[in-house]
């Protein structure tokens, strides 16, 4: 999808922090230890969705609610932003059609179906399923939402590093989980906004699906070759010309992979050594930090831990895989 998507403005990340105050409760932050290294994790798998996408999506909904009250919406998604699309739009009174691929993780789905929505599977992929959502959107003339090309989810996402550099303002480097780069961009401005040019940033991809990695490296999203990951909420994710691609090359932020295996054992790890249930698209950047791929081994480093949304069965698994 190529688009005349802007960055979201000032005027945008100040209405997306009101409305995220109005609405959310601020998640904690627990000190994590990683090795013998204290790690800050930002705990975004509380949320009332279990992820962060309920940010970006709450300011999408309000912003498509003040153009058209009667209007309604449709997104695609992995699960994460359709969950965040469900119960912002159940909040705020708006209809929603959610389009999620036909193998979305089940622990998603099952949640998805527990709202007052239209909830559409099509395709085996994520590229698939918003294909269809689009042309949903054309056909029924609706806003479209996407999980990462659009400035208010962009301005939602950007709330998370607000909270956690309120919460942990010493902090020199944090770790970011990235699919489509809607976090990560959000990040980036966040800093930007802040005049927090001491604060460092790295994005972490899944090394089986890393549509920005490679795209940033010269690759049309239809080069990228897609492999399965547990890792689901960051898989497929991307678009050729979005605002998301522009907004992280400016800034220079590092893309580093994280290989399958590592995001599996990191799942388990969270479980066992610190009491937490992370997904894969979260868990990932602890793999990272874990692995020393960051590039930064002494300095006061956090992660954001972006969900907890993992099917039991695949949990059960993961932990077998420990024993």
């Amino acid at each position: 999808m190529t688009s005349d998507v802007s960055a979201p403005t000032d005027d945008q990340l100040e209405r997306a922090r009101e409305l995220v105050a109005q609405h959310l409760e601020p998640t904690p932050t627990a000190t994590l230890w990683v090795g013998e290294r204290p790690v800050r994790a930002k705990l975004e798998g509380l949320q009332v969705t279990g992820s962060f996408k309920i940010r970006g999506a709450l300011v999408a909904i309000d912003a498509a609610h003040r153009d058209d009250p009667r209007g309604a919406v449709i997104t695609a998604s992995a699960g994460n932003h359709g969950l965040g699309v469900a119960h912002a739009s159940t909040l705020l009174g708006v209809r929603a059609t959610v389009v999620v691929p036909a193998n979305a993780s089940a622990a998603k789905v099952h949640k998805l179906r527990t709202y007052d929505i239209e909830l559409i599977q099509h395709g085996s992929s994520y590229d698939e399923a918003q294909a269809h959502a689009m042309e949903l959107a054309a056909t029924r003339g609706i806003r479209f939402v996407s999980p990462f090309n659009d400035p208010d989810v962009i301005a939602g996402q950007a709330t998370v590093l607000d909270e956690l550099l309120v919460q942990a303002p010493d902090l020199e480097h944090v770790v970011v989980p990235v699919g489509g780069g809607g976090l990560l961009s959000g990040s980036i401005l966040t800093l930007e906004s802040r005049g927090r040019g001491d604060v460092r940033l790295t994005g972490v991809q899944p090394e089986e699906s890393a549509a920005l990695y490679h795209v940033l490296r010269g690759l049309s999203m239809a080069e990228v070759v897609h492999r399965p990951t547990i890792a689901d909420g960051l898989a497929g994710g991307g678009d050729d010309g979005a605002i998301t691609n522009e907004i992280v090359a400016k800034s220079g932020v590092p893309l580093v992979l994280v290989p399958e295996a590592e995001i599996r054992r990191a799942v388990g790890d969270v479980v066992v050594r610190h009491g937490l249930v992370m997904e894969g698209s979260s868990a990932i950047a602890y793999a990272a930090i874990a692995l020393d791929l960051c590039d930064d081994p002494t300095g006061r480093v956090g992660f954001l831990a972006t969900g907890r949304n993992v099917a039991t069965e695949l949990l059960v698994a993961l932990l077998a895989e420990r024993a």
